[in-house]
């Protein structure tokens, strides 16, 4: 279990990346939704020890990751959002570097340990290929294989799927759904259907804060009945937003599609939505913009 209290970071700048933060993770799929600029990369390095906060604790498996940040190491896997390597060296190579760096010394042990996780990852047939011609999927793949070396007990993937074309993210998004139960794997994303697709629990981050945490299903069925939708016209826009909590809008066939939260039908034309993450999403941002 991942312990976080209290956790506050303000950059030399004084921008206030995180403002105490609290959470509570368990073993499994848990997924930290926000929009760029939340604060989601400045958590998931904080927790990754790669920068210290200015105050607040984080503690995993009695680990006080602040004060022994190499025990932590010892366990984590690690997904940066951008995930350099040396583009001329092959998948083979540069995954069997990483394990000597992580600690896996023994020849057998670690050609076992490559093997298993290039098969794992389905890049066994290009595993001589050097990275620099790797697709974006494929690099991403080639990351989660490194993360996974040693058998880590907490793996931290941060905006994995960015980019990705919808047959790679499905592919990535399988392979992190096979990682295991036991293990505590933290998604960042500001992609909703990453996080409805994989993660019985979650939080919203924004402006450095937890505005929302719970499970998705149970989250989704707080806005059943409250969420309405209707077709209008672009120029009618800005007078549905004066007298409609409008939380998002969409285009299709050329229309603008308005979902509002209302208690009630809000009035002719109105048809009643049945719901779903991203309106949570949505209704969550814009509550709090509303408060601030």
């Amino acid at each position: 279990m991942l312990r976080i209290d209290k956790l506050a970071h303000v950059y030399g700048n004084g921008t206030r990346a995180l403002d105490g933060v609290d959470l509570v993770i368990p073993a499994g799929m848990f997924g930290l939704l926000g929009p760029n600029g939340a604060g989601k990369s400045t958590l998931m390095r904080t927790i990754a020890t790669l920068q210290t906060p200015t105050s607040g604790a984080i503690v995993f498996d009695g680990i006080d990751v602040i004060a022994e940040p190499e025990r932590l190491r010892r366990t984590l896997g690690y997904l940066p959002q951008d995930f350099g390597v040396y583009p001329r060296v092959s998948a083979y190579d540069m995954l069997d570097h990483m394990a000597v760096l992580k600690g896996v010394a023994g020849r057998g042990e670690r050609k076992e340990t490559v093997e298993g996780l290039l098969q794992q990852v389905n890049l066994w047939t290009v595993r001589k290929k050097a990275l620099a011609g790797f697709s974006g999927g494929m690099r991403q793949r080639f990351g989660i294989a490194q993360a996974l070396i040693g058998n880590p007990r907490l793996v931290i993937v941060d905006e994995p799927t960015a980019g990705l074309d919808p047959e790679e993210r499905n592919r990535f998004l399988n392979l992190l759904g096979e990682i295991g139960d036991e293990v505590v794997v933290i998604l960042s994303t500001h992609i909703v259907e990453d996080i409805a697709d994989l993660c019985p629990r979650m939080a919203v981050l924004a402006g450095g804060r937890i505005l929302l945490e719970g499970a998705p299903l149970d989250l989704i069925e707080r806005t059943r009945g409250h969420v309405w939708q209707k077709a209008i016209g672009r120029s009618e826009l800005d007078d549905y937003r004066a007298r409609y909590q409008v939380i998002s809008t969409r285009l299709f066939a050329g229309r603008t599609i308005i979902h509002v939260m209302h208690d009630g039908s809000p009035g002719e034309g109105f048809d009643p939505v049945a719901g779903g993450l991203e309106d949570v999403y949505f209704s969550t941002l814009d509550a709090s913009r509303r408060a601030a």
